[in-house]
């Protein structure tokens, strides 16, 4: 009984990698779709959005099993706990680069945003791309100094996020109500994405230390 507890555990453990895997590669083409108004690529991360959506729920559903059947304590309490809380923070990012992609879709065949801060959304893309990769390697790990690189990386988004609201707020901007209202919206959603990474690598950080970092990402 005690090597298939063991086993319940890894499986939780790899099926968190592979939901952040489907994240990492959805977060990529809806960056893609969303900076190049690419529908095709957009779509398609619309579309494949259930499938992270439905391996959150069988992990939960594993998760709550193991909490039912087998009673962990210490560590592997933690993992079983763990896992519940990132699943859902995974689901969530996966989520928010189908909105984005839908963004793209419905602008379609004009990009999102005006050539003046179409150079802030692809550093923002970019750098959620590189939260995702980092994401997926620290959950393979248990590297906690890759949850500090993290949070420098979502310290810049926060920075352009910023940046985005100054832009639509200031006298230059010439946008209508609709492109204020979709670049207002892609912002919050690039910068989001970061924070339910960042949430995750304080979670994975209290599983491997016991020690809880403060306060995450709802």
């Amino acid at each position: 009984m005690r090597e298939v507890f063991q086993q319940e555990l890894r499986e939780v453990q790899e099926r968190l990698v592979e939901i952040s895997e489907l994240v990492t590669v959805a977060i990529t083409n809806a960056t893609e779709a969303f900076n190049e108004s690419n529908v095709t690529l957009a779509e398609k991360v619309i579309a494949e959005d259930s499938k992270i959506d439905a391996l959150a729920s069988s992990l939960d559903e594993l998760a709550i099993s193991i909490l039912a059947l087998q009673q962990p304590v210490a560590r592997d309490l933690r993992i079983v706990v763990t896992a519940l809380r990132v699943s859902s923070s995974l689901e969530r990012m996966g989520d928010i680069a189908e909105h984005i992609a839908q963004l793209a879709r419905y602008r379609y065949p004009d990009k999102v945003v005006k050539k003046s801060l179409r150079q802030t959304f692809a550093e923002m893309g970019r750098l959620d791309i590189e939260i995702a990769k980092k994401l997926t390697v620290l959950l393979q790990t248990e590297d906690i100094a890759l949850a500090d690189e993290m949070r420098n990386d979502d310290d810049k988004i926060d920075e352009l996020h910023v940046s985005v609201f100054d832009a639509v707020l200031g006298s230059h901007w010439k946008g209508e109500a609709v492109d204020t209202v979709d670049v207002t919206l892609a912002s919050r959603y690039h910068e989001r994405f970061a924070d339910h990474a960042v949430s995750i690598a304080k979670k994975v950080q209290y599983l491997a230390t016991g020690e809880w970092q403060g306060a995450s990402a709802s």
